[in-house]
């Protein structure tokens, strides 16, 4: 592919910023395992731009953001700076070790966010802009400049600022629908004003960053580029701030699919979309809706028989996508508890997985084992299950050794747990209102934690009696909201794991504001 064109159109770039505005959804803080983890799986992407955090924010943004910038290569890491010197500063102090590093500064433009928020008038404003820019431009020729509520600002001073950024040093500016107010025909007219109306909007990259407060950011998004725009601001899954931003996936699918309507191109490989779409969940707890469009369970199922009769006949039918596109497997896979290294390494690539270490693929390999000899029919989602919870744990101060519950409608639910706390075995058994509340309790007893459940959920992976449930708990713990996930064939064990997963959160998150 050129640079700029080919036979399918412009190319439009695409800025991920899944580590830094998709972590601002409630409960959805990674550390910085998870977020390198991430940024590996967004490089096997090929996204343009990674904006991997908010250095200034607190030390361990700061590091994380270091390290990504100074271990990533073959894509640009950018850090997001508010206007003024000292974050400018600490952006380009975790950024410096990047490859074609990016400072990306904003400021308000909005009436409504200069009287209230900034108590600023139009003119320091500019003027602030500039100077911020300039600052930038100092450390780096990558600088994006964004008009923070650009939307429902005035466009005739939305377009001084970006004109004199442009002149100060920016190479992108980027124009947000930050409240998510924006519908597609008045965002696509704002764009192509905007186009028309800067003189110098030649030499920079014409940006949009929306969000789905009204269900539309994908749609803005759309009609910003047919405007002129070149680069969408996006997340995995479309998580984000309130209802979230631009699924990534959506838009870059919508480009593939409708190409004779849509005349662009992106370098996303596609086939990583499904990893990169679980990867995500598993971190942050945050499950894709079945109804999800190309990333949810249901996106590719077919219930009604007119449906199957067409799709056993001719995909096409019923189907405008090859679910193998998005990295989507058949579940087909034939393994079992005599399939080797080789076999199950090979497998864990072709699923989209091919950074692990061989420290990682063995204990992967270790936990494989394990679970095929309790169950008949692995499937790749067992797989992957696996990987997410050995390759993505976090140091393990609580380990489940055993556990032993009993239950029913004529019997005291009793839960017996052994487990190690710092390296050291305990045990104890609690009774509760079932086996999975006398679990928690006697883990609550041995750890000496004291938290609150929020949220529980479970689901089955996979179809059988025998499948692996999933359970996701969300923890609330001395003042930090934590989510933990656990995978296992018994949903009471699947239970305890998920809950431990949560309270090692919470003593890693602690240990890393102690350090």
């Amino acid at each position: 592919m050129m640079d700029e064109e080919n036979s399918h159109g412009e190319k439009i770039y695409i800025f991920d910023t899944t580590l830094r505005d998709g972590e601002q959804s409630p409960g959805a803080t990674m550390n910085m395992q998870e977020k390198f983890r991430l940024a590996q799986q967004l490089v096997r992407l090929r996204v343009d731009v990674i904006e991997a955090g908010f250095p200034i924010a607190s030390v361990g943004d700061f590091d994380c953001v270091k390290n990504i910038a100074d271990n990533i290569r073959d894509v640009q890491i950018t850090a997001l700076a508010r206007a003024n010197r000292k974050d400018i500063d600490t952006a380009w102090a975790a950024l410096k070790n990047g490859d074609n590093p990016r400072i990306h500064t904003f400021l308000a433009t909005s009436d409504i966010h200069l009287e209230y928020k900034l108590k600023m008038d139009r003119d320091q404003v500019l003027e602030l802009a500039v100077a911020s820019v300039k600052q930038a431009a100092k450390y780096t020729s990558n600088v994006e400049f964004s008009a923070e509520d650009a939307s429902r600002s005035d466009l005739d001073f939305v377009c001084r600022v970006f004109e004199a950024v442009i002149k100060a040093g920016a190479t992108t500016v980027n124009f947000p629908d930050t409240t998510g107010y924006a519908v597609p025909d008045e965002f696509g007219r704002q764009i192509r004003y905007l186009m028309e109306h800067i003189p110098n909007i030649d030499k920079a990259v014409l940006s949009v960053h929306c969000h789905n407060d009204l269900g539309l950011a994908v749609a803005n998004s759309l009609a910003a580029l047919q405007a002129g725009a070149r680069q969408v601001e996006s997340t995995v899954n479309g998580i984000g701030e309130r209802a979230g931003n631009t699924a990534m996936e959506e838009l870059v699918m919508v480009l593939r699919t409708r190409s004779d309507q849509l005349p662009f191109y992106t370098d996303v490989v596609t086939e990583h979309i499904y990893p990169s779409s679980k990867m995500v969940s598993t971190i942050t707890g945050m499950t894709v809706q079945p109804n999800k469009a190309i990333v949810g369970a249901n996106a590719f199922a077919h219930e009604s028989g007119i449906h199957q009769d067409g799709i056993l006949k001719e995909r096409t039918t019923y189907e405008i996508m090859n679910p193998c596109d998005i990295g989507l497997s058949s579940g087909s896979l034939i393994l079992g508890k005599h399939s080797g290294r080789h076999a199950i390494k090979d497998r864990i690539q072709a699923m989209g997985y091919d950074g692990l270490s061989d420290e990682e693929l063995n204990s992967v390999f270790v936990r494989f084992k394990e679970l095929a000899d309790v169950k008949k029919d692995m499937v790749d989602e067992d797989l992957e299950a696996i990987i997410m919870d050995e390759v993505l744990r976090v140091p393990e101060v609580y380990q489940l050794l055993s556990l032993g519950a009993m239950s029913g409608n004529k019997t005291m639910p009793t839960a017996a747990v052994r487990l190690l706390v710092h390296g050291k075995e305990v045990k104890d058994a609690s009774i509760g209102v079932g086996a999975i509340d006398g679990t928690f309790k006697t883990i609550a007893q041995l750890t000496g934690t004291k938290s609150r459940l929020l949220y529980f959920a479970v689901s089955s992976i996979t179809g059988g009696t025998d499948a692996q449930g999933e359970v996701m708990v969300r923890l609330e713990c001395d003042g930090k909201i934590v989510i933990g996930q656990g995978a296992d064939p018994d949903i009471v064990t699947a239970a305890a794991k998920a809950y431990l997963n949560g309270l090692n959160r919470v003593a890693y998150l602690q240990a890393e504001k102690e350090k």
